[in-house]
């Protein structure tokens, strides 16, 4: 699988088979399903975007994006990169916080995936190594000016987890995104469970109908 020839059982050069990767025939490209800009504080915009792996037999682990934030008059305001991983079948939530964003106002942003830094390797859902906790019903708090989300993280493993970082998208009756945020939960306990808080220091824009809440664990 590293000779740069097709051979042994490979359906391309070092790709398929026996080999742990997928030839280019064989894969999808990621789709981003959407990218909006929220406002933070004077000054900064959190950016919550959410990508589509529509390979259900394939993952790939430390992708590239780009972020590029714009004003009303499609001016470049600012730019941010990073990485996420891409479990198989998923649709995974991307969230900045905090992005500088100046005096200027956002009106929309778009990610863009570094299609060279994809490397889609062989992994199905019951395949993932990964221990992933459920997230039982998130529930609503705090008040108008200061909204509060509580979500149970379920571990049904005897291992217990550390550092799980967890994203919240609460959505509108639209289905529009109209706040995110995101927290890392110090330990869920093997058989045991532990609790998410996320909290905002403004009124979301609009009235809320459904809230997400997705834990974020790292690709083996």
């Amino acid at each position: 699988c590293t000779d740069n020839a097709q051979n042994q059982d490979e359906e391309g050069i070092d790709c398929s088979g026996s080999c742990p990767y997928l030839c280019p025939a064989q894969q999808q490209v990621p789709k981003v399903l959407f990218t909006v800009p929220l406002t933070n504080t004077e000054g900064r915009t959190d950016i919550i975007a959410s990508i589509e792996n529509k390979n259900t037999r394939a993952a790939a682990k430390n992708v590239s994006y780009r972020v590029q934030l714009y004003g009303t008059d499609q001016t470049l305001i600012q730019e941010v990169s990073g990485m996420f991983d891409l479990s198989p079948g998923a649709i995974v939530p991307v969230f900045i916080p905090g992005v500088v964003s100046g005096k200027q106002t956002v009106a929309s942003a778009f990610l863009d995936i570094a299609t060279s830094s994809l490397r889609w390797f062989v992994m199905t859902a019951d395949t993932d190594p990964r221990i992933l906790p459920k997230v039982l019903n998130p529930v609503p708090g705090g008040t108008t000016a200061m909204p509060r989300v509580e979500a149970v993280l379920q571990n049904a493993s005897v291992t217990t987890l550390t550092n799980v970082k967890v994203i919240a998208l609460v959505q509108d009756v639209q289905g529009n995104v109209i706040a995110a945020s995101s927290t890392v939960v110090p330990a869920i306990p093997g058989q045991g469970q532990a609790t998410a808080i996320f909290t905002w220091n403004s009124p979301f824009t609009s009235a809320t109908t459904t809230i997400k809440v997705v834990p974020v664990i790292p690709l083996p």
